[in-house]
């Protein structure tokens, strides 16, 4: 290894004497000079002897200097290495923000295709609910037509054919009503109008309505009534309670169909039997589906789209029921939906119980006002009410004041939605209610409005949906007349 001492060797340039000096004679000169030399040897000295002291490596200057270098060759490869990695970084970064752009374009694409399919289906709503509306017009005539053409007496051969007429009327009814429905449901844009009311005041009308239905199917329908009050949308209610009984019929050859009420704590469970084939397990969760329907039916012939029990977990997931199902294979099934318990005002408590219709013609020789624009619901209603000995006054303004000033209906029947120019249903009938207090009024219409019902509701008037079912108008009138 080279030496790396500081401390000089013998010989060296220090001890040896000037040149120009050594034949000349030692003066003062020289003596000053040697003494010179000597101090700072002295001092060479004391500095050697201090760096060898100082601590570093090895004791050495030359390996204080190695070291240096070679910590400056490491700092010089680490910096160039983060250079290449902060290059590196810089290029993932670039490839990051291409990427966030990218994703942050398709989203906005996403929103914009979700926004635009929203608007398409609003718009679709909106033209259902006016096509529905146009088309429930034609459709609610004809059953009127229909069913005052049964209440004549015709050859038998006639009257089978007006009962395909009216059944086919009522299955064009029934899909129109069901496409609409999933529509406004899956829009949004069907809201509950929730009010308490009493449980038998629905059950009576449809364990009356589908009793007969139930019978031409050569079933029995079995109805245990309930006088308890319940708090709910009375049309939505309707609709879940009509499609269970609807399944039940469909699906049951032969045996009956129970309809009644449970109390429980948490409220009234409304049960919907059969003695059907029943429901297997693995088809208990798919018969809420859309489109889907259960292995065996009972008509071939069945028009039905599967969408029953679609709307009952639709409306019933709005309203927040629970749905049970309880069902044996070849045993029959059981559906229930759980409705809270409600309370009516004590003004408003009244018993109300709609007996079986009589062979007498209950509503012979009262007064019915109808005021509706449409000249062929008009005419229905005229050929319907009057086959049923009402004395019906038709309008499609209310020019019916001026026609008839002096008289008093027994109930008003008015459209919601009037000819242009004219105040809608709910304005005609309060003007005609300030006159006569007492006056029961029907309010008929195809809109669903939950805010126009509760309006309805407020002014003590009755709410019917179109297409108008005979029976249940026929029911809707009793029980007006009844509170007089």
């Amino acid at each position: 290894m080279a030496c790396t001492s500081t401390r000089p060797s013998p010989g060296s340039l220090l001890d040896m004497p000037d040149p120009t000096l050594q034949d000349e004679p030692a003066t003062t000169r020289e003596q000053t000079l040697l003494d010179e030399n000597q101090r700072l040897r002295k001092v060479c000295a004391a500095l050697i002897e201090r760096v060898e002291s100082s601590g570093v490596a090895e004791g050495a200057p030359y390996a204080a200097f190695e070291h240096a270098v070679l910590l400056a060759e490491q700092v010089r490869e680490r910096t160039e290495t983060l250079h290449r990695t902060l290059d590196e970084l810089g290029q993932v970064n670039a490839q990051l923000r291409e990427e966030i752009r990218s994703r942050a374009a398709a989203e906005q694409r996403l929103i914009e295709a979700k926004q635009e399919a929203e608007a398409a289906n609003l718009s679709k709503t909106k033209f259902l609910a006016a096509v529905s509306h146009d088309l429930l017009q034609p459709l609610n005539a004809a059953r009127l037509f229909t069913s005052a053409l049964g209440e004549h007496e015709v050859p038998d051969d006639s009257r089978r054919l007006v009962e395909h007429i009216g059944r086919s009327l009522k299955d064009v009814e029934t899909l129109l009503g069901t496409l609409v429905d999933i529509s406004r449901l899956d829009a949004g844009v069907l809201k509950a109008d929730v009010a308490p009311f009493s449980a038998a005041s629905l059950l009576d009308t449809l364990a009356q309505e589908y009793h007969q239905i139930a019978a031409s199917q050569g079933l029995t329908l079995r109805y245990v009534r309930s006088g308890a009050v319940i708090d709910s949308d009375l049309q939505l209610l309707a609709r879940v309670v009509r499609n269970f009984l609807t399944n039940a019929i469909r699906y049951t050859e032969r045996g009956h169909v129970l309809l009644g009420c449970r109390r429980r704590e948490d409220g009234l469970e409304i049960c919907v039997g059969d003695t059907g084939p029943g429901i297997p397990d693995d088809q208990r969760q798919a018969i809420f589906l859309e489109f889907r329907r259960a292995e065996r039916r009972r008509d071939d012939n069945d028009r039905g789209l599967g969408l029953g029990l679609a709307i009952v977990d639709r409306i019933t997931s709005m309203l927040g029921y629970p749905v049970h199902l309880a069902s044996r294979p070849g045993k029959g099934s059981m559906f229930s939906v759980l409705v809270p318990y409600g309370h009516l005002p004590a003004a408003q408590h009244v018993q109300e119980k709609v007996e079986a219709i009589p062979g007498s013609e209950p509503l012979a020789g009262r007064t019915v006002w109808v005021i509706d624009d449409d000249l062929a619901i008009r005419q229905g209603m005229q050929a319907l009410l009057g086959s049923w000995g009402c004395r019906v006054i038709t309008a499609a303004r209310p020019d019916i004041l001026a026609r008839d000033a002096d008289s008093r209906p027994d109930v008003l029947i008015v459209d919601y939605h009037l000819e242009e120019g004219v105040p809608d249903g709910l304005a005609v009938a309060s003007r005609l209610h300030e006159r006569w207090p007492a006056l029961p009024v029907l309010i008929i219409t195809a809109n669903h409005d939950a805010t126009l019902k509760r309006r309805a509701r407020m002014l003590g008037f009755a709410w019917l949906l179109k297409p108008v079912k005979p029976l249940r108008l026929k029911m809707q009138l009793l029980s007006l007349l009844e509170r007089t």
